[in-house]
């Protein structure tokens, strides 16, 4: 029987107000005919979205800040209020819902000390469970300086995260400026899911990785989505390198370099979820290099519909759970790894 008290945590949400105004970006990742039903999800995290939660056996909902959010503003003081008046919006909304919807910050990361700081805030004073960062951050008088963390100027963010013992869902960001015109403009059908997030995000991840920041801060938790945004498929090839090309250039010109093999940081601090890619064949992949203890469920409306998702999830359970090890597999892929994650004890349907 599909697992009930299932949990959720790629959610995207607008505010209201500029919903309709981010129409044309939208039109971007939605087919035409589905528009509607996007621009009226996205604005409204309760309501509609919670009863087709409950209906499809979904426990629990982590709501986060849709593409650009924060990362695509450029100007720091800007992006700074209004991630605080996201996150004051978002904490209102699901207030009254605690046992169902929860939220990550949205962070402005032009500064990392202040963005420690409002994660800080948020996790303390409303219960976040950690942020979701679309990728880079966009800076400078022309919007056209890209601030990634896996720079030393990070530590601080990166040792804020450990602390709290929060992870970071590091999601993929709208292609935008001179990157947009000079790479995806003449290719506009594979912006977004088609190729440009993943390509975009694994770069961002292979740099957490290569720079240092998992060997700097063991313990911190990184979330990726889209079953890993292409890089498991690389995992022999890209370590491969790593170990007999570049870490040996790396010792030879004096640099630092990630000091350990590869799939040691997707076992120990990197968790994929099932975000938008529903596919049993593929998960069963991920599952032989990593096991089911690092893959997580979730859906990634409303981009996707839960129908999509949960429908996957559950119908195709005898064939998930088998490429999962079993029906524990199954379980821990649903609900189990979040909760140890999220710290999630008791919430809707947490014991059926």
């Amino acid at each position: 029987m599909p697992i009930k008290g299932k949990i959720n945590f790629e959610e995207a949400f607008e505010l209201p107000a500029l919903a309709d105004s981010s129409r044309d970006q939208a039109a971007l990742y939605i087919a035409p005919k589905d528009l509607d039903r996007y621009l009226d999800h996205i604005k409204h995290p309760v309501g509609e979205r919670l009863d087709l939660a409950n209906s499809h056996g979904i426990g629990y909902t982590i709501y986060s800040y849709t593409v650009p959010g924060i990362q695509g503003i450029a100007d720091k003081a800007k992006a700074e209020k209004h991630a605080t008046d996201v996150n004051n919006w978002i904490a209102n909304e699901i207030k009254d819902h605690r046992d169902q919807l929860g939220a990550f910050a949205a962070l402005s990361m032009h500064d990392p000390v202040q963005a420690g700081n409002e994660l800080e805030r948020c996790v303390k004073q409303f219960g976040f469970h950690g942020a979701l960062l679309n990728n880079f951050q966009h800076s400078g008088p022309d919007g056209e300086t890209y601030l990634y963390y896996d720079q030393p100027a990070y530590d601080v963010f990166w040792e804020k995260c450990v602390e709290l013992d929060v992870p970071i869902y590091l999601h993929p960001s709208a292609a935008a400026g001179n990157y947009y015109n000079q790479v995806w403009a003449q290719r506009k059908y594979l912006i977004g899911p088609p190729l440009s997030f993943a390509n975009d995000v694994s770069v961002h991840i292979m740099g957490l990785i290569t720079n240092g920041v998992f060997d700097r801060h063991p313990k911190a938790k990184l979330l990726v989505g889209h079953l890993g945004e292409h890089l498991p498929f690389d995992f022999w090839r890209t370590n491969h390198w790593l170990e007999d090309v570049e870490r040996p250039l790396a010792s030879s010109r004096g640099d630092t370099m990630s000091q350990k093999p590869l799939l040691h940081y997707f076992k120990n601090n990197i968790w994929v979820t099932t975000s938008g890619h529903f596919s049993t064949q593929t998960v069963k992949y991920v599952a032989d290099y990593l096991g089911p203890e690092r893959i997580i469920f979730s859906i990634d409306t409303p981009y996707e519909t839960v129908q999509n998702g949960a429908g996957w999830f559950d119908g195709d359970e005898k064939a998930l759970a088998e490429a999962l090890g079993g029906a524990e597999g199954y379980k821990k892929v649903a609900c189990d790894n979040a909760k140890k994650i999220f710290k999630l004890t008791k919430y809707h349907n947490s014991d059926v």
